[in-house]
């Protein structure tokens, strides 16, 4: 694994341990050294996450559109910073690029970007590990609703098994490390 791609929020929220955590999976990600590809901005758990990873000796790339760039929100130290023209072009850039996908705590963008990875995963338009960094709970109503869906005959039971969900960055990317692609005659016999 060379690359993860890391969605997170632009704030740093309102508990300490989102940066902590996000600080800690940037270290864990530089000793093992993967790559941090995300959303390209120098502010929130965005701007720690690439911080942490360049000071620690890692490359991290960033991925932004032009007019958030144009709005000062782009990290101007990053190993490689990628110019794209629009939020889906991000997106699909992002996903190229990396050999899986993370979720920190964060806003609309964060669970929009988790929620298309996860729909790409179930289609299995990308068979690449996703997962998301539970810190403090941060996700467990989440997790519920995905319960519900399936609860309600909206999801397969086995699609929640495209979730990694871990609260220990080292845990989380053991769990990277280990991943198997799914063979798609599996996928459809359940």
């Amino acid at each position: 694994m060379e690359r993860i791609c890391v969605f997170c929020g632009s704030q740093t929220g309102k508990s300490e341990r989102y940066a902590e955590a996000a600080a800690t999976l940037a270290r864990v990600m530089t000793k093992r050294k993967i790559d941090l590809v995300f959303g390209g901005g120098g502010i929130g758990l965005m701007g720690v996450i690439a911080n942490e990873t360049l000071k620690n000796g890692g490359r991290a790339i960033g991925v932004i559109p032009r007019f958030l760039s144009e709005r000062e929100l782009g990290h101007n130290g990053l190993s490689e910073l990628i110019m794209v023209e629009s939020m889906h072009q991000r997106k699909q850039k992002m996903a190229e690029m990396s050999d899986g996908f993370i979720a920190l705590p964060g806003g609309f963008g964060t669970l929009e970007e988790l929620c298309e990875i996860l729909t790409w995963r179930q289609l299995t338009l990308v068979d690449k590990p996703v997962g998301v960094l539970n810190i403090d709970g941060f996700f467990d109503r989440l997790i519920s609703l995905f319960d519900k869906m399936i609860e309600e005959g909206f999801l397969n039971a086995w699609h929640k098994n495209l979730l990694i969900v871990e609260n220990d960055p080292e845990a989380l990317i053991e769990r990277f490390l280990k991943f198997s692609p799914t063979r798609r005659q599996d996928i459809e016999k359940t």
